[in-house]
């Protein structure tokens, strides 16, 4: 007799050997709401070893299964697993988030409770040595993000996006399955189309789960840097983002080019630079200062480097995106592309 789950797990992953394993066995050993769970991981032709240690999972565990992803990027490895799912209930997982026991259970029961159509936990971040445990503090920060409510561990209601995600399967009868053409910004895309469709999306405190960010400057700043970069074509698409948050490092990194471009022809124009720059700054101090004092003072000295590469990546990306996208009017610039393609971080959500 074929297994019928009620709920199909579905996690996207590339070139995760060496945590993948550990993921797995969190997720496999989830509180199982009635009717039961299936995982389906969906490989990008991952090439670090991380498909064997797939099929020896799989042997031991008949819920698992693995699928090829040819896409390589988590978008083509979600629609993948959605058409091969079982499940009434889509749950989202991935390699970089470690879960609470209850995690599946409590997606559920919020799912059930609220009637939504998405339901998520807030998006918390937990740092790995030094540099990681700044970017999760500065992750948590208003100012990092706009004040976005998926990054606030406490709130609970209605949001216009919401980390990872789980859906009743009909959803994607109803709106169509996540842009492919997207390797960044798809969840993003995606909550905005169930939104405008009528859809409700709702956060709850009560679905627990710790998102690993990164542990170098240069990965953030990268990341960042592509998250800005893909915002463009989702607004292209929709005519219009989904908060006016997305709009602000963008506008921020333009004033700041224009402002020194100008001043070599209008000298009065540097004044207005040196205020912009000054203002800037000081915000950023005082931010530091306070996530400093929630979070550990051997941060301090680091967190407005942090902080700086959460805006300007994602201007700098976002303007970009303008320059590729809405001047230039061209497909996707090739070196994104692949960059994010071939990254392992590909598999990342996408910011709130």
């Amino acid at each position: 007799m074929t297994f019928s789950p009620a709920i199909s797990i579905i996690v996207p992953c590339r070139n995760e050997r060496a945590n993948i394993e550990q993921v797995l066995q969190s997720i496999l050993s989830q509180e199982s709401p009635r009717g039961g769970f299936e995982v389906i991981v969906t490989d990008g032709m991952s090439d670090d070893g991380t498909r064997t240690v797939l099929a020896a999972m799989a042997k031991n565990h008949s819920i698992l299964r693995i699928l090829d992803n040819p896409g390589r990027i988590v978008s083509s490895g979600l629609n993948g697993a959605i058409r091969d799912a079982r499940g009434s209930v889509i749950i989202r997982m991935d390699a970089h988030t470690k879960y609470a026991s209850n995690y599946v259970r409590q997606c559920v029961g919020v799912l059930n409770e609220t009637e939504a159509d998405n339901v998520g936990g807030p998006w918390v971040a937990e740092g790995k040595g030094l540099v990681g445990r700044t970017i999760a503090a500065a992750f948590q920060s208003s100012f990092a993000v706009g004040g976005a409510k998926g990054h606030d561990p406490t709130y609970e209601g209605n949001v216009d996006t919401v980390y990872l995600g789980c859906w009743p399967r009909q959803i994607f009868d109803r709106i169509g399955y996540f842009d492919e053409e997207l390797v960044r910004n798809q969840d993003d895309e995606f909550n905005l189309r169930l939104s405008r469709a009528g859809g409700k999306i709702w956060q709850s405190p009560r679905i627990r789960s710790w998102y690993q960010p990164r542990s170098s400057l240069l990965g953030l700043f990268r990341q960042y840097t592509q998250y800005g970069y893909w915002k463009i074509r989702v607004i292209q698409k929709h005519k219009l983002p989904a908060s006016g948050r997305h709009l602000v490092p963008g506008a921020f990194v333009f004033a700041l080019i224009a402002f020194a471009l100008g001043s070599f022809w209008w000298p009065s124009i540097r004044l207005c630079s040196l205020l912009l720059i000054g203002s800037y700054a000081a915000f950023n101090i005082a931010a530091s200062f306070l996530t400093a004092i929630r979070n550990g003072w051997n941060l301090v000295l680091l967190l407005p480097v942090v902080f700086a590469c959460f805006h300007f990546g994602y201007g700098l990306g976002f303007l970009r995106g303008i320059w590729d996208f809405l001047i230039l009017q061209r497909t996707p610039d090739a070196t994104f592309t692949q960059l994010t393609r071939s990254s392992k971080g590909a598999q990342d959500s996408t910011p709130a």
